[in-house]
């Protein structure tokens, strides 16, 4: 909504529902409509050249891709996930008959790393490992980069290192990849990652070091020590750029899937997307993305844990004199606590936070108990496998059309009036590589949880 349309009160129990962990709507009054070619963030100007040059490089090591890792053979080395159809779903969620079309980005089944970081982990691991074999002359500009599975190409990177600080998905991305390749690969993760996940990444040879903070503590430890070794690239998920054009390199596949699916993007058709956001790097890159390639009339809102609303506490500075440069959720009382363990994150990426500053158009908050009842109303109604935070974005829909911020904000962007030509899209992040009895664990809780609900 604009700032004229916002009031005193509607402030007042925003930030009282924040400080209390429950649901809560944050709408932008900095969002811009028309952006100019090239965005700033972090004093590095970045436009829509470089999300090409990061489909670039992709497309560059899909070859080498499909002989290392056996499930890329049948798409050629391509990692990419469908555009599911989900009107099945849309009772469940509460978007009624002439209210839209709800779809599903589905990176809950994305290969190799089983989550959206596959696209960003991916990326920025191919770009360190396409600098050191130019620097090395184990591939020609334009050559074929299946030469980089060879022996010899092998024992050049495995002097190198790779490392990153993760509560799981960036890590699995990370460790896979760069251990594939034939890096040394190290995870730092912290208390709340899950085991198994630390446990897949032993068995791929990715060494996997704990440390009993959040993932704010295995970050800095991360990045300390690889700051004292010269071979040693840390993946930097609150500074990345390259993570980021990796995630954004997403757009250019979604805007092909729309289009085969025959949905408009323009004023009379918005796209409306919610996207599951941690430190924000992911959501921030596709939102970026999507925004260059789409233009004004895709309105992206990212979803987060009551307990780790980062990236809201962070836009919420950003806009609001007097509330500090780079505040964490604990500055509100809160616990950073939350069975979404890929979200559970203190403080937001600054990178993504500069860039969304005039693109995002809000941020809201989902409870626990809502992300296992969704998890299963996806499964019932469709048959998709979804990990608790891959969830949070299903409570998008309803929070524009069933409160009063969002029902605002439909009003102050006009969307009301063609609201049932509207595509809303919801990004899964993660869910295919979850072990059956961990997920058959969140489904008990789910169906305990709607039991409850009546």
């Amino acid at each position: 909504m604009t700032p004229a349309e916002r009031t005193p009160a509607m402030d007042a129990m925003l930030a009282n529902h924040l400080r209390n962990a429950q649901p809560a709507l944050w709408t932008n009054p900095a969002r811009q409509a028309y952006l100019p070619a090239a965005l700033q963030a972090l004093g590095r100007s970045i436009s829509l050249d470089d999300t090409q040059a990061a489909a670039a490089r992709l497309a560059r090591f899909a070859g080498l891709l499909a002989d290392v890792f056996p499930e890329l053979a049948a798409t050629g080395g391509v990692v990419e996930s469908p555009l599911l159809p989900a009107a099945a779903l849309q009772p469940a969620l509460g978007v009624a008959e002439g209210q839209g079309r709800l779809f599903i980005k589905a990176d809950h089944s994305l290969p190799v790393a089983g989550s959206i970081k596959a696209r960003g982990g991916m990326h920025e691991v191919l770009e360190f490992a396409e600098r050191l074999a130019l620097e090395h002359g184990l591939v020609l500009p334009g050559g074929d980069y299946r030469a980089l599975a060879t022996p010899a190409a092998r024992e050049v990177l495995g002097r190198y290192q790779v490392a990153v600080g993760s509560t799981g998905n960036l890590g699995m991305s990370i460790g896979v990849v760069a251990s594939a390749l034939g890096f040394q690969a190290t995870v730092h993760m912290s208390a709340d990652a899950k085991e198994w996940k630390k446990d897949r990444l032993r068995q791929r040879g990715v060494q996997v070091v704990e440390h009993t903070g959040d993932y704010e503590r295995a970050v800095a430890a991360g990045r300390a020590e690889a700051a004292s070794n010269p071979l040693c690239h840390f993946v930097d998920d609150e500074q990345s750029f390259s993570l980021l054009l990796g995630y954004s390199a997403a757009a250019l596949r979604l805007q092909k899937q729309l289009a085969e699916q025959g949905v408009a993007v323009d004023a009379e058709h918005p796209l409306i997307v919610y996207l599951p956001c941690g430190v924000g790097g992911a959501p921030a890159g596709i939102t970026f993305g999507l925004r260059q390639l789409l233009g004004p009339h895709v309105f992206c809102f990212f979803a987060e844990p009551v307990q780790s609303p980062c990236f809201m506490v962070q836009m919420l500075a950003d806009t609001t004199p007097g509330m500090g440069d780079h505040p964490s959720v604990y500055d509100w009382g809160l616990t950073n606590r939350t069975e979404a363990d890929g979200l559970a994150v203190p403080r937001a990426s600054l990178l993504a936070a500069e860039l969304m500053q005039p693109l995002l158009s809000g941020v809201f908050t989902v409870a626990d108990d809502t992300l296992f009842a969704q998890l299963v109303l996806v499964l019932d109604a469709l048959g998709e496998r979804i990990e608790p935070s891959a969830a949070a974005g299903f409570s998008g829909p309803a929070m524009l059309t069933g409160t009063t911020a969002g029902q605002a904000w439909l009003r102050s962007t006009g969307i009301d009036a063609v609201l049932h030509n509207a595509t809303h899209l919801v990004w899964t992040t993660g869910g295919l590589l979850v072990p059956d009895a961990q997920y058959q664990g969140f489904v008990q809780r789910g169906r305990a949880v709607l039991a409850a609900q009546g």
